[in-house]
């Protein structure tokens, strides 16, 4: 029976390695173990970020609907706390868009949260 030695195994191991690396600066791109440090590292950044954006759009969405709430003389969390005491469930998602694309319809949710407090 013939000897195995994984050369294969090996080369393909390290040539997926180095296409994930490809785009990559210098010898990052090229020599294999640069390559998987720097891969293993722009997967821990990609982690982190995929956390990061939820935060991030959520913060955006809040700044938004506090300027539109604003220009309807009342604070965020005032306008907030109007909404869930007039049981009006919209996520800050949609309440952000409709604060950008529809400001009449905004006027009328600020003005139920003005009334339910």
């Amino acid at each position: 029976m013939a000897r195995v030695k994984g050369a294969l195994a090996t080369r393909k191991r390290r040539n997926k390695t180095l296409k994930l690396a490809k785009g990559y600066f210098g010898g990052k791109s090229r020599l294999f173990k640069t390559a998987k440090e720097a891969v293993m590292k722009s997967g821990q950044y990609a982690y982190i970020g995929r956390r990061l954006k939820k935060r991030d759009f959520r913060r955006l969405w809040i700044t938004r609907i506090s300027a539109a709430c604003k220009l309807n003389g009342m604070n965020y969390s005032t306008f907030m706390n109007g909404l869930k005491k007039a049981n009006v469930t919209l996520n800050r998602k949609m309440l952000s868009e409709i604060a950008i694309n529809d400001a009449a319809g905004f006027t009328a949710l600020a003005e139920k949260a003005k009334a339910a407090l």
